[in-house]
């Protein structure tokens, strides 16, 4: 090939054929001299397949130019023959360079439709599921170049529809699983390089935490490989630090756990070190990952003792300078030496802190050594354990041993030490079930037990004899009050009264006690002396920590004759202060400015830590924490949240402005804390504990002051808060549910008392759930998903299990009420108060002008608030029904969503069956006129299905029976046929109970009965009548569903929701009430697991609907001409009117041009649109425009734009899932269905010649056609081009075809009359 031209000339020269019609050619296809596979080749042998490839090519090619995933859909299957024609079936070889194919992968992946690149990753994934194509390095670099890019998209991972939540992303799946296939096909020489570019792609950007997590779970399922060395290590560990970016906590740690097995499996031993290894494990976070004791850290020591004697010993020294060894424990042995081993150049006193990830390396490997040594043995030997936890420790406890005495040891010496000591005691806690079986974390106590007197000896002398004074000291202060209290926190011996930690409390409270009097003293305050006041602070607050761990009370007073009274020392202390800016020493040169050493904010920035309740001064403390408040930065709020919670209930009712004051500034700091991940929880908790104290919360209510309106105000701002920051309600009411919760008759009421005083919290949180954002939906999505793994992902174990999802609010209500007890005065006053606030909340939803569409926020307000009165049903009485009955039936005359009229005819059928008495009232219902009762007929008709549930607590039961038969067969003459189809199901149940009971007084009637019943049974033919009766029959709740057997939390919050169509966001897990142990269970009446076999039930295609009703009555009016006729047995009722007719009639009654064009809208959204297509059919002598709901013509924007038009023109309702029926029927009555639509066949509309019965198919704005009615269509006609958008309006696009068509019709109508 010499030029670009030539190559089109053989490519057009290829694709040519006599009578073909001129293809458009993509213009933008790359050409590149290529060795390998022949870029165009031609052979007249295999003309045929060649010419039928380049043709399918160019039609795939040309239909992704319109960017429509409907009309490239139905073209894809094409690209699976371009693999076979372009792949000799005799050498396995490529024909043609596969850069044929990935430029048309590519064009749909950088394609601005989301829909159209999910479409083109999922097909290039399933690539390998069918055939095996030969290896290409241009598949490679695909894969690693545009293939990851895509990848990138987090919409990719959603579910499929109809796919349950946490059951996995199939496109994470079909992930999995290629990559897999795709380097098992890969020759051995170049899966080292491809996994290498691979991993080094996936560290070399920023991800989203669900495309790192899918793509590390791909990683990990690559079969096992030695393709990695320590490049593609490093490059692993890069991977690691992006997983650290997000703040989804779960999905980072499974992350984590997907890239260790990915290294296990692909990692050649042999080319990396252990230290290579332990870099990369340290990399890990212990509190995310990989945890002690989890499954993960068990295959890890498996795969160490397996490749011990396998790994690589390079000729460099390690990281900490130690020559590498093959041996694990020779390894770990020499690495603890050598980190004990401080250089000769690390004698600085007022040196810098060691690095922590040191002592996290040496802690790790030393645990994970001891873990490997156990494991060599069958049974543990408690024994040798000891003997090889000694072995690796000496050097460590050697040095802590002479820390008391060796007042020479180097700073970063004793620094190193204590460090890997406070590692060692966190990383050696096992996580899971075999925590209490495992012998290392007593073992290693023993060992360090043995140094404890030298260590307190060594904190008390450096905490209290002034020898911190740098701004470096502050962190050195930190780590010796976290081995104060992890040594005053080990169980056994060493908590008991006596230890040598213990002992030293009290001279580290005087002596803390004396550098804090020394404020007045009228020293200078040099940086020194301002570091040990600091140091000083800190030290009493670990000692009241460690002293409340403990039960003790520590006296914050000098031990006498030293001290003075309690005012004195307060007076003394610089409660809330900031500490003053050192002055220069005399000594020192006055060039230098101590203040200005880094640092220095650290150390003025912290006012004494509040722990000082104990002084008897509640006041002046709450007024220093106030003062504390405002300077201290975020992550040093929470002691004195915790000083707060201890406070304010004392002060509240004598300085109740104090308190409020106190309220306004802890929830600023946590509303400014809202996006600080680390520290916003923690200290939400605390803050949440203070301000909703049940003693705060008694004493507000009781005295009803301002406190208890801010108290309240709080609350409802947490809640607004938590409908962005998911978790934030949860803490509340989780907090409060606990202390109200009554656990014993004996318990003082007066915590309950709250929830009354408080009850709008407990009611917002049984209605609480937002509609979250596509993104919100598949991190919870994914998070499900990695939860469903349980212990086989080691982040489930490490990662608490916060419950920060909306469903555990209302779970935890839901098990709050479950635990009220109906005996008791107060509990029974509450749930009535309860109840009647939520109705007055349904109606007060019901009554909104927001227009309640399938799953909006307003519908599922509505389906909560029935689900709970359903929960509280049980403790209802008759005196109480008696108030609230009216507004139960008035709730079913509402126009509802069919979940919500499901809760009503439940609570309904519940209330009669318990108090029969009811039933005079239920009977007034249908009494009506049929005008008010068109919105709720079938709703009662429901309730009246199962009369045998509702009457068999009646006596006599002949009564009730002979009205139901009345009622019903009056409701089966109703003209709409989904009312007669309820009233036959009503009529069946009860006729069949009066022959049970062989009620003789109704033979008169039994004519009419079985006539009516027979009718419905022997409709002749397949069509929608029968059909529609069979589907109400088998539908759940007629078929299946119990009222009684069926009451249980999984059929309120799990089953039904499902049945009923709601989106899966609305479904309670029954497993969650259970994993959900803030709150006990209750034992009353409330089952938990649903007794019948509903559960195991699918959603029917039966939808319940009310006459007249938005979501549609059973079928439109067109496709019911034939069907809908009253159930008149003794005689037939003549066929209503021919639709088309009664449109002509209506046209000449106007004086208008007949036509006969039908327009088609019904896939169209937009109330503007339609308005719009409503005036342009009205306008041209449309016969009739189809819509989707005739709701859309009270609509505001519709009405603008129709300007009356829908007063002149027949409107007929047709669903978007009954189009296909419609677009059937109006074929056979002769109609030409015309889809405006671009196509590869499409006829151009300045060609085409509209036939006088024609039916105008206009698409969605967005989809188009779906790709099931384009193939109904009998003819596909686009409108002439020439811009480069390449789409028009629908509306505008409908009124050309309209206008073409009218101007036909009138030209034949001039040419017939001249003729």
């Amino acid at each position: 090939m010499n030029s670009r031209a030539e190559v089109w000339d053989y490519v057009k020269a290829g694709t040519h054929r006599a009578g073909s019609q001129n293809a458009r050619l993509p213009t933008n296809f790359p050409f590149h001299i290529i060795t390998g596979p022949s870029l165009f080749w031609w052979s007249e042998e295999k003309k045929d397949d060649l010419l039928k490839f380049w043709e399918n090519y160019i039609l795939i090619m040309e239909t992704l130019e319109g960017n429509q995933i409907h009309v490239i859909k139905p073209v894809l299957p094409k690209l699976n023959s371009l693999f076979e024609y372009a792949v000799s079936e005799e050498t396995g070889r490529w024909l043609l360079h596969p850069s044929w194919h990935l430029c048309v992968y590519k064009r749909m992946l950088e394609s601005e439709n989301k829909i159209l690149a999910k479409e083109g990753v999922t097909h290039f994934l399933q690539l390998y599921e069918t055939k095996v194509l030969p290896f290409s390095p241009e598949l490679s670099e695909f894969i690693i170049g545009p293939l990851m890019d895509a990848l990138s998209e987090s919409s990719l991972y959603g579910r499929s529809p109809g796919q349950q939540i946490g059951s996995g992303s199939p496109l994470g799946l079909k992930l999995q699983r290629f990559l897999a296939a795709y380097v098992s096909l890969l020759p051995e020489e170049l899966k080292s390089s491809f996994l290498l570019k691979l991993i080094q792609k996936m560290s070399s950007r920023h991800w989203c935490a669900v495309p790192i997590l899918f793509l590390s779970k791909a990683l990990a399922g690559v079969p096992r490989c030695k393709a990695l060395g320590r490049e593609g290590l490093l490059a692993l560990r890069g991977v690691l630090q992006c997983t650290m970016a997000t703040h989804q906590i779960l999905l980072r740690g499974a992350a984590q756990c997907h890239l260790l097995h990915a290294a296990m499996n692909l990692v050649d031993v042999e080319d990396v070190s252990l230290s290579d290894i332990s870099a990369f494990l340290v990399s890990l976070r212990r509190e995310e990952s990989l945890g002690r004791g989890t499954a993960l850290w068990t295959e890890l020591c498996d795969w160490l003792r397996v490749n011990e004697s396998c790994f690589g010993r390079p000729s460099a020294c390690g990281s900490l300078g130690l020559q590498e060894t093959c041996s694990l424990n020779a390894y770990v042995k020499s690495l603890v030496q050598e980190y004990i081993t401080s250089p000769a150049w690390e004698t600085g006193e007022n040196g810098r802190m060691p690095d922590w990830a040191e002592a996290r390396l040496v802690a790790l490997m030393v645990l994970l050594a001891v873990d490997v040594e156990g494991r060599k043995v069958q049974h543990s030997e408690r024994q040798r354990t000891q003997n090889v936890l000694r072995l690796f420790l000496e050097p460590l406890l050697d040095a802590l041993a002479k820390l008391g005495s060796n007042a020479y040891l180097p700073l970063r010496k004793t620094d190193r030490c204590l460090q890997a000591l406070v590692t060692l005691l966190h990383t050696c806690s096992p996580k899971g079930a075999s925590a209490h079986d495992d012998e290392v974390p007593p073992l290693l106590q023993d060992l360090v037990a043995s140094a404890t007197e030298s260590i307190s000896s060594f904190l008390l002398r450096r905490l209290t004899m002034n020898e911190l004074s740098s701004v470096a000291d502050l962190d050195r202060c930190h780590l010796y009050l976290q081995v104060f209290t992890e040594l005053a926190g080990l169980p056994g011996k060493r908590g008991e009264r006596g230890s040598p930690v213990l002992r030293i409390i009290a001279p580290l409270r005087n002596a803390s006690i004396r550098h804090l009097q020394d404020a007045d003293s009228g020293l200078v305050p040099t940086l020194g002396r301002q570091v040990q006041r600091a140091v000083s602070m800190a030290a009493l607050a670990a000692v009241c920590e460690v002293c409340a761990a403990l039960d003790q009370t520590p006296e914050l007073q000098l031990d006498p004759p030293d001290a003075g009274p309690a005012e004195q020392l307060l007076a003394a202390l610089p409660l809330g202060q900031r500490l003053q800016k050192p002055q220069p020493e005399e000594q020192s040169s006055l060039l230098e400015d101590p203040s200005s050493s880094p640092g220095w904010g650290r150390i003025a920035a912290q006012p004494l830590d509040p722990v000082l309740p104990a002084l008897q001064t509640p006041a002046r403390t709450l007024q220093a924490a106030l003062a504390a408040l405002a300077v201290l930065p975020s992550d040093r709020v929470l002691p004195v949240f915790r000083c707060m919670k201890l406070l304010v209930p004392q002060l509240l009712a004598s300085s109740e402005s104090v308190c409020i004051e106190a309220f306004d500034v802890a929830w600023k700091i946590i509303s400014t804390l809202s996006n600080t991940q680390l520290v916003f929880w923690s200290n939400l908790k605390a803050f949440v504990q203070f301000v909703f104290d049940p003693k705060v919360l008694t004493i507000a209510a009781k005295t009803k002051g301002q406190a208890y309106f801010k108290i309240k105000e709080i609350m409802h701002q947490m809640i607004e808060m938590s409908a962005v920051k998911t978790g934030v309600f949860n803490i509340l009411i989780t907090h409060c549910c606990q202390s109200w919760v009554v656990p014993a008759p004996d318990v003082s009421q007066g915590s309950f008392s709250n929830a009354a005083d408080y009850s709008e919290l407990l009611l917002e949180a049984c209605v609480f759930g937002t509609v979250f954002r596509r993104d919100q939906r598949l991190i919870q999505d994914v998070q499900t998903f990695i939860e469903n793994l349980g212990h086989d992902c080691a982040a489930n174990v490490v990662i608490e299990n916060t419950k920060r999802e909306d469903h555990y609010v209302r779970v935890c209500a839901v098990k709050f009420l479950c635990l009220l007890d109906a005996s008791s005065a107060s509990h029974k006053a509450f749930m009535e108060d309860l109840a009647i606030k939520l109705l007055e909340k349904e109606a007060l939803v019901s009554s909104s002008r927001t227009r309640c569409y399938v799953n909006s926020q307003q519908h599922r307000v509505q389906n909560r608030v029935w689900q709970i009165l359903l929960v509280l049903f049980p403790h209802f009485d008759q005196n109480f029904l008696n108030r609230i009955i009216d507004k139960i039936f008035q709730a079913g005359f509402i126009n509802n969503q069919a979940s919500i009229k499901y809760y009503i005819e439940w609570i309904i059928i519940l209330i009669l069956h318990k108090f029969p008495q009811f039933l005079p009232k239920f009977w007034d219902c249908f009494s009506c006129g049929e005008e008010h009762l068109k919105t709720s007929i079938c709703t009662f008709l429901s309730v009246l299905s199962h009369l045998d549930i509702i009457t068999q607590n009646l006596p006599e039961k002949r009564l009730a029976l002979k009205q139901a038969l009345v009622i019903a067969l009056q409701w089966g003459f109703s003209h709409n046929f989904s009312v007669r189809l309820y009233a036959l199901v009503a009529l069946s149940k009860a006729w069949g109970m009066c022959k049970t009971l062989q009620m003789g007084e109704l033979d008169a009637l039994a004519s009419v009965i079985e006539s009516s019943l027979s009718q419905v049974e022997s409709t002749p033919g397949a069509g929608n009548a029968k059909r529609n009766w069979q589907r109400i029959q088998d539908h759940f709740f007629f078929a299946a569903f119990h009222p009684l057997q069926d009451y249980c939390l999984e059929t309120i919050f799990h089953i039904l929701p499902r049945l009923a169509g709601l989106v899966e966001e609305e479904w309670i897990a029954i497993d969650k009430f259970a994993k959900f142990t803030d709150l006990p269970s209750g034992a009353g009446a409330h089952r938990y697991l649903s007794a019948t076999q509903l559960r195991e039930l699918r959603p029917g295609d039966w939808a319940q609907q009310d006459a007249g009703s938005h979501s549609g009555e059973a079928d439109n009016r067109s496709e019911w001409t034939d069907v809908q006729k009253k159930v008149i047995p003794w005689r037939h009722a003549a066929p209503d009117a021919d639709l088309e007719l009664a449109f002509q009639d209506r046209a000449a009654r106007l004086g208008k041009a007949i036509g006969r064009l039908i327009v088609v809208a019904s896939l169209i959204d937009k109330p503007t649109n339609l308005g719009g297509l409503c005036r342009t059919c009205e306008v041209f002598g449309a016969a009739a425009l189809v819509v989707g709901s005739l709701q859309c013509v009270g609509d505001k924007q519709f009405q603008q734009l129709s300007v009356s038009a829908e007063q002149w023109l027949p409107l007929v309702e047709v669903k978007p899932p009954q189009l296909a029926g419609y677009l059937r029927q109006k074929q056979a009555e002769g109609y030409t269905v015309i889809g405006v639509e671009q196509t590869a066949r499409s006829t151009a509309l300045t060609q085409y010649c509209f036939p006088e019965r024609s039916l105008l198919l206009l698409g969605n704005e967005r989809e188009g056609i779906p790709a099931n009615l384009i193939q109904q269509l009998d003819v596909c006609v686009e409108i002439p081009q020439q811009g480069i958008t390449r789409s028009l309006n629908v509306h505008v696009s409908g009124a050309l075809l309209i206008w073409e068509y009218a101007r036909q019709q009138q030209l034949r109508r001039r040419g017939g009359a001249q003729a």
